[in-house]
Protein backbone atom coordinates (compact mmCIF):
# COMPACT_ATOMS: atom_id res chain seq x y z
CA UNK A 1 0.00 0.00 0.00
CA UNK A 2 1.25 3.69 -0.88
CA UNK A 3 2.03 5.87 1.83
CA UNK A 4 -1.25 8.08 2.46
CA UNK A 5 0.61 11.22 2.36
CA UNK A 6 2.36 10.60 -0.04
CA UNK A 7 0.02 9.65 -2.33
CA UNK A 8 -2.37 12.76 -1.46
CA UNK A 9 0.65 15.46 -1.88
CA UNK A 10 -0.04 17.54 -4.64
CA UNK A 11 2.85 17.57 -7.17
CA UNK A 12 4.08 21.19 -8.13
CA UNK A 13 6.16 19.79 -11.15
CA UNK A 14 4.69 19.77 -14.71
CA UNK A 15 3.19 15.94 -14.74
CA UNK A 16 4.92 13.23 -16.72
CA UNK A 17 3.23 10.74 -19.00
CA UNK A 18 3.12 8.13 -16.39
CA UNK A 19 1.99 10.82 -13.46
CA UNK A 20 -1.09 11.21 -16.56
CA UNK A 21 -1.63 7.72 -16.80
CA UNK A 22 -1.69 6.86 -13.35
CA UNK A 23 -4.40 9.66 -12.89
CA UNK A 24 -6.62 8.03 -15.63
CA UNK A 25 -6.80 4.95 -13.67
CA UNK A 26 -7.96 6.53 -11.03
CA UNK A 27 -9.99 8.64 -13.09
CA UNK A 28 -11.50 5.12 -14.54
CA UNK A 29 -11.78 3.38 -11.22
CA UNK A 30 -14.38 6.71 -10.06
CA UNK A 31 -16.32 6.14 -13.65
CA UNK A 32 -16.18 2.03 -12.57
CA UNK A 33 -17.57 2.50 -8.64
CA UNK A 34 -20.37 4.32 -10.09
CA UNK A 35 -21.80 1.52 -11.73
CA UNK A 36 -20.34 -1.34 -9.97
CA UNK A 37 -19.66 -2.39 -6.55
CA UNK A 38 -15.87 -2.11 -5.10
CA UNK A 39 -16.07 -5.84 -3.88
CA UNK A 40 -16.88 -7.12 -7.61
CA UNK A 41 -14.15 -4.95 -9.63
CA UNK A 42 -11.57 -6.20 -10.13
CA UNK A 43 -7.69 -5.11 -11.71
CA UNK A 44 -8.87 -6.47 -15.01
CA UNK A 45 -12.01 -4.18 -15.31
CA UNK A 46 -10.05 -1.22 -14.82
CA UNK A 47 -7.26 -2.19 -17.26
CA UNK A 48 -9.93 -2.92 -20.08
CA UNK A 49 -11.73 0.62 -19.01
CA UNK A 50 -8.23 2.18 -19.69
CA UNK A 51 -7.34 0.38 -22.34
CA UNK A 52 -4.35 -0.87 -21.16
CA UNK A 53 -2.96 -4.30 -20.13
CA UNK A 54 -3.30 -5.78 -16.53
CA UNK A 55 0.51 -6.02 -16.72
CA UNK A 56 0.43 -1.97 -17.09
CA UNK A 57 -2.23 -1.32 -14.76
CA UNK A 58 -0.09 -3.19 -12.22
CA UNK A 59 2.85 -1.12 -12.93
CA UNK A 60 1.13 1.88 -11.83
CA UNK A 61 -0.82 -0.11 -8.88
CA UNK A 62 -0.45 -3.35 -7.22
CA UNK A 63 -3.66 -4.12 -6.06
CA UNK A 64 -7.31 -2.19 -6.67
CA UNK A 65 -7.15 -1.64 -2.87
CA UNK A 66 -3.81 0.42 -3.86
CA UNK A 67 -5.62 2.57 -6.67
CA UNK A 68 -8.50 2.83 -4.32
CA UNK A 69 -5.90 4.31 -1.35
CA UNK A 70 -4.36 6.78 -4.02
CA UNK A 71 -7.97 7.72 -5.68
CA UNK A 72 -9.34 8.76 -1.82
CA UNK A 73 -6.08 10.63 -1.02
CA UNK A 74 -6.70 12.77 -4.05
CA UNK A 75 -10.35 13.29 -3.11
CA UNK A 76 -9.19 14.37 0.16
CA UNK A 77 -6.49 16.15 -0.28
CA UNK A 78 -9.19 19.30 -1.26
CA UNK A 79 -11.00 18.56 1.64
CA UNK A 80 -8.27 19.11 4.01
CA UNK A 81 -7.61 22.36 1.78
CA UNK A 82 -10.81 24.07 2.33
CA UNK A 83 -10.93 23.27 5.95
CA UNK A 84 -7.91 25.38 6.31
CA UNK A 85 -9.49 27.62 4.16
CA UNK A 86 -11.83 27.58 6.78
CA UNK A 87 -10.41 28.22 9.71
CA UNK A 88 -7.90 30.97 8.30
CA UNK A 89 -11.46 32.52 7.12
CA UNK A 90 -11.32 36.31 8.67
CA UNK A 91 -15.67 36.73 8.03
CA UNK A 92 -17.69 36.60 11.02
CA UNK A 93 -18.16 33.00 12.36
CA UNK A 94 -21.91 33.10 10.90
CA UNK A 95 -20.84 33.73 7.79
CA UNK A 96 -17.29 31.15 8.24
CA UNK A 97 -19.63 28.58 8.92
CA UNK A 98 -21.83 29.00 6.03
CA UNK A 99 -18.57 28.99 3.72
CA UNK A 100 -17.42 26.39 5.18
CA UNK A 101 -20.31 23.97 5.15
CA UNK A 102 -21.20 25.31 1.37
CA UNK A 103 -17.75 23.67 0.16
CA UNK A 104 -18.39 20.88 1.95
CA UNK A 105 -21.31 19.93 0.80
CA UNK A 106 -20.35 20.80 -3.17
CA UNK A 107 -17.18 17.90 -2.36
CA UNK A 108 -19.76 15.72 -1.32
CA UNK A 109 -21.95 16.42 -4.21
CA UNK A 110 -18.89 16.09 -6.60
CA UNK A 111 -17.50 12.93 -4.50
CA UNK A 112 -19.78 11.45 -2.70
CA UNK A 113 -19.31 8.07 -3.85
CA UNK A 114 -15.73 7.73 -3.63
CA UNK A 115 -15.86 8.56 -0.05
CA UNK A 116 -18.69 6.50 0.88
CA UNK A 117 -16.74 3.57 -0.68
CA UNK A 118 -13.50 4.64 0.96
CA UNK A 119 -15.49 4.69 4.43
CA UNK A 120 -16.80 1.45 4.28
CA UNK A 121 -13.66 0.04 2.81
CA UNK A 122 -12.01 1.48 5.79
CA UNK A 123 -12.29 -1.59 7.94
CA UNK A 124 -10.18 -3.73 5.71
CA UNK A 125 -7.94 -1.20 4.34
CA UNK A 126 -6.41 0.54 7.27
CA UNK A 127 -5.02 3.12 4.83
CA UNK A 128 -8.47 4.51 4.01
CA UNK A 129 -9.16 4.73 7.75
CA UNK A 130 -5.61 7.20 8.58
CA UNK A 131 -6.83 9.13 5.37
CA UNK A 132 -10.11 9.66 6.60
CA UNK A 133 -9.03 10.24 10.33
CA UNK A 134 -6.50 12.73 9.03
CA UNK A 135 -8.75 14.97 7.27
CA UNK A 136 -11.55 14.53 10.07
CA UNK A 137 -8.55 16.13 12.53
CA UNK A 138 -7.76 19.28 9.77
CA UNK A 139 -11.65 19.74 9.47
CA UNK A 140 -12.04 19.39 13.74
CA UNK A 141 -9.12 22.68 14.19
CA UNK A 142 -11.03 24.35 11.86
CA UNK A 143 -14.38 23.89 13.83
CA UNK A 144 -12.44 25.03 16.75
CA UNK A 145 -11.30 28.10 15.68
CA UNK A 146 -14.56 29.14 14.55
CA UNK A 147 -16.35 27.90 17.68
CA UNK A 148 -13.47 30.09 19.93
CA UNK A 149 -14.05 32.91 17.44
CA UNK A 150 -17.83 32.71 18.44
CA UNK A 151 -16.65 33.28 22.33
CA UNK A 152 -16.95 29.31 22.87
CA UNK A 153 -14.48 28.17 26.02
CA UNK A 154 -11.91 26.21 24.60
CA UNK A 155 -10.90 24.89 27.94
CA UNK A 156 -10.59 20.76 28.08
CA UNK A 157 -13.74 19.03 28.92
CA UNK A 158 -16.57 17.34 26.98
CA UNK A 159 -18.43 21.07 26.86
CA UNK A 160 -15.00 22.86 25.62
CA UNK A 161 -14.48 23.88 22.22
CA UNK A 162 -12.38 20.97 20.51
CA UNK A 163 -14.80 18.31 21.92
CA UNK A 164 -17.84 19.97 20.53
CA UNK A 165 -16.04 20.35 16.84
CA UNK A 166 -15.23 16.59 17.11
CA UNK A 167 -18.83 15.90 17.85
CA UNK A 168 -20.16 18.51 15.22
CA UNK A 169 -17.31 17.02 12.50
CA UNK A 170 -18.45 13.48 13.00
CA UNK A 171 -22.07 14.05 12.68
CA UNK A 172 -21.53 16.08 9.62
CA UNK A 173 -19.67 13.08 8.32
CA UNK A 174 -22.42 10.77 9.14
CA UNK A 175 -25.29 12.88 7.84
CA UNK A 176 -23.47 13.52 4.89
CA UNK A 177 -22.69 9.99 3.77
CA UNK A 178 -26.43 8.75 4.49
CA UNK A 179 -27.75 12.14 2.60
CA UNK A 180 -25.56 12.11 -0.71
CA UNK A 181 -26.66 8.09 -0.83
CA UNK A 182 -30.07 9.47 -1.21
CA UNK A 183 -29.80 12.33 -3.45
CA UNK A 184 -28.63 15.87 -4.30
CA UNK A 185 -31.43 17.59 -2.31
CA UNK A 186 -31.46 15.27 0.24
CA UNK A 187 -27.28 16.57 0.72
CA UNK A 188 -28.24 20.19 0.05
CA UNK A 189 -31.05 19.68 3.08
CA UNK A 190 -28.65 17.85 5.21
CA UNK A 191 -26.55 20.76 5.00
CA UNK A 192 -28.41 23.34 6.11
CA UNK A 193 -29.54 21.24 9.09
CA UNK A 194 -25.94 20.56 9.86
CA UNK A 195 -25.01 24.31 9.24
CA UNK A 196 -27.83 24.89 11.98
CA UNK A 197 -26.69 22.81 14.65
CA UNK A 198 -23.13 24.45 13.78
CA UNK A 199 -24.60 27.70 14.23
CA UNK A 200 -26.42 27.18 17.60
CA UNK A 201 -23.50 24.96 18.99
CA UNK A 202 -21.54 28.36 18.42
CA UNK A 203 -24.31 30.48 20.52
CA UNK A 204 -25.69 31.69 17.48
CA UNK A 205 -28.96 32.03 16.20
CA UNK A 206 -29.73 30.27 12.75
Amino acid sequence: MPDPVKAGRRRTAAPSKGDLREQQILDVLEDLLAVKSFDSLTTSDIAERAGLSRASTYFYFSSKQEALVALFARTVESLREKSRAAAGDPAAPRDAIATAMTRTRDRWHEHGLIMRVAIDQASTIPELGTLWTETADVFIDAITTILVRADVASHEGPDGARALAGALCWMIERTFYHASAVSPEALDQASETCRVVWLRTAGLEP
